[in-house]
């Protein structure tokens, strides 16, 4: 199966093809340049130098959240404007499900632990062991409190091999408040296309029409927006 991934769910952005699992290409950048501009010439790039078509491709994949609210968006967007002009197939995979791919260099033992900066004191995350070639979930994605989050640790009692685009922030947090762990290498450190696509292997390719974001919490426009109803809501009350 020839799959193109696509990840922008955080400031790095990068396409990649893959066939039956195996990388044929990967394009990654984080130059600090809006994805709106990079993730489609990347993937037409991608697919030039490789001497295929999209007609070519199987199915796209993209990581549909957690992550920036504006990211997510703009990589689904980019996936379904490149299904439905191609009539292909769309995956939709979790950004933390395919960082922990990463996780495949982690020390024997370890807890791989996903981490992406929510701000607000929380990080997104989930924990996965590396077991028969692939990550296995050890919890859903969730948006918590590092505090929450060191807590959970320190009871397992395993090394954090952590990873993400929030990585650093989490391996500070963790080792300040002794909890064992250790920070993935900048090489395999934040999430990319080439997990999006392993993450994809094996999945049933839907419509693109039902390729929707998943961002675990409202954005900051919409809380302000609730706050505003909820406020008006009770002035009219008096």
């Amino acid at each position: 199966m020839l799959i193109l991934g696509l990840e922008a769910s955080a400031k790095a952005a990068s396409a990649a093809l893959t066939r039956d699992g195996a990388l044929l290409a990967q394009h990654f950048q984080c130059s600090g340049l809006t994805h709106s501009r990079t993730l489609l010439p990347m993937a037409e790039d991608l697919l030039k130098n490789a001497g295929l078509t999209l007609a070519d491709v199987d199915a796209v994949a993209v990581s549909q959240g957690p992550g920036s609210f504006t990211g997510v968006r703009i990589g689904i967007s980019t996936a379904k404007g490149l299904c439905w002009g191609a009539e292909k197939p769309a995956v939709g995979v979790s950004t933390l499900e395919a960082m922990a791919w990463n996780g495949e260099c982690a020390p024997v033992g370890s807890v791989i632990c996903c981490v992406m900066d929510a701000r607000r004191s929380q990080v997104y995350n989930a924990l996965f062991d590396f077991r028969g070639g692939s990550p296995q979930r050890l919890c859903d994605d969730r948006a918590i409190a590092l505090e929450q989050l060191g807590a959970e640790l320190r009871d397992m009692g395993r090394l954090a091999f952590v990873v993400g685009d929030g990585a650093e922030l989490g391996y500070n947090y963790l080792t300040a408040s002794g909890v064992p762990a250790v920070l993935a290498p900048p090489s395999v450190r934040r999430q990319c296309a080439f997990g999006v696509c392993r993450a994809a292997e094996g999945r049933e390719p839907k419509s693109a029409a039902e390729l929707l974001p998943v961002y675990l919490r409202l954005s900051q426009a919409e809380r302000e927006r609730l706050a505003k109803l909820q406020i008006n809501s009770t002035h009219k009350g008096d």
